[in-house]
């Protein structure tokens, strides 16, 4: 395993940055529709010792800064988003299981940061999906002295190549609780993998659950619920724009006229980059981390469509990378989005004020 992380924990090491950077990218378009797992991936990001950094140095990780953290994301979705997507959601079931009792951390957590063990997260339920609906969309119910669990999770991105899923559910009372529990358990149904309009190699599908009993109990700390809005989806749509601005300057390289559009938008990204820097090193409040998605969300959008534009129409052919890069875009106007981002995007692009 490579020193992703220094002693400091503020910035990844660069050479094993520049080595996972030509790896996932290389690995890239097998990744696009076989997923992480299978292409290898995610086998280089536990090699590059990437995955250490997102884990407690008590249980065997490198417990990198967030600033460090941002910038691995970042250069990750620069180079795969799907590899991008699937590592953000690990990496919320690591730091649920690192919130859970002594005996889960210290046996769930060193082997997934060896990259030995996979797992996923499944908490759309909790969050952005179906908050709307008269009753919860899955359950868990006291059975004994144990736990059951009925219902489904709508979204769990890799569910059939991890070893455990992480998901949370309502009690009687109300209360979230999360749960580990393996995807091998009794009466628990994977589905098939939803077909998406970018990033189908996350292998994303609905998971089903009848009288499903857990291997692990977490119940969080008051206040330790469930989060949205992190910097987490802003460092993916930072580094897909570094992706589009990057096709659109290699157009500009022969056509001069594109080349006023690609600095400006270099010169936006790294503008952004800088803040979402400051944020994770100083902490930053909702409103705040909002207002960093929805620039995030507007570069990514307009550097696709420029990229798109530039490439004419050999882009708008299947399997070009401006091709690719347009739809992967559209996927941050959906993806993890609070309430007010959902607004200003909408408001900003009627041309409305927020």
């Amino acid at each position: 395993m490579r020193l992703m992380f220094s002693s400091d924990r503020q910035h990844p090491d660069a050479a094993a940055i520049e080595w996972l950077a030509a790896e996932l990218a290389a690995r890239a378009p097998h990744t696009a529709v076989a997923g992480p797992w299978r292409s290898g991936s995610f086998g280089c990001l536990a090699r590059s010792g990437a995955l250490a950094g997102f884990i407690p140095a008590d249980c065997g990780g490198a417990d990198a800064a967030e600033t460090a953290v941002v910038a691995l994301l970042a250069t990750v979705a620069e180079r795969c988003l799907t590899t991008a997507l699937v590592l953000t959601q690990w990496a919320a079931a690591c730091r649920i299981i690192a919130a859970g009792p002594p005996a889960v951390r210290s046996a769930r957590l060193p082997p997934l940061a060896r990259g030995e063990t996979a797992t996923t997260v499944g908490i759309s339920q909790l969050t952005t999906s179906r908050r709307h609906l008269a009753a919860p969309a899955l359950v868990a119910a006291r059975d004994g002295d144990d736990w059951r669990l009925d219902g489904v999770c709508p979204w769990v991105t890799a569910a059939a190549a991890c070893d455990t899923i992480v998901t949370g559910a309502p009690t009687a009372a109300g209360e979230p609780v999360f749960f580990v529990v393996s995807t091998a358990a009794a009466g628990l149904e994977i589905e098939a993998p939803m077909h998406l309009l970018a990033l189908s190699g996350s292998l994303t599908a609905g998971v089903r659950f009848a009288g499903v009993r857990p291997d692990d109990v977490i119940v969080p700390a008051p206040g330790g619920g469930v989060r949205t809005g992190g910097l987490a989806t802003t460092a993916l749509a930072l580094g897909a724009a570094r992706a589009a601005v990057a096709l659109l300057e290699g157009e500009a390289a022969a056509r001069p006229a594109l080349a006023a559009a690609a600095a400006g938008l270099r010169t936006e990204t790294h503008a952004l980059a800088a803040d979402l820097d400051a944020a994770a090193r100083h902490g930053a409040e909702a409103d705040v981390r909002d207002a960093l998605r929805v620039r995030a969300n507007g570069l990514v959008v307009r550097s696709a469509q420029a990229a798109l534009t530039a490439t004419k129409g050999a882009g708008f052919v299947t399997g070009h990378p401006a091709e690719r890069l347009a739809r992967e875009a559209m996927f941050f106007l959906v993806w993890s989005c609070p309430p007010a981002v959902s607004s200003a995007v909408i408001c900003d692009l009627a041309g409305l004020e927020a």
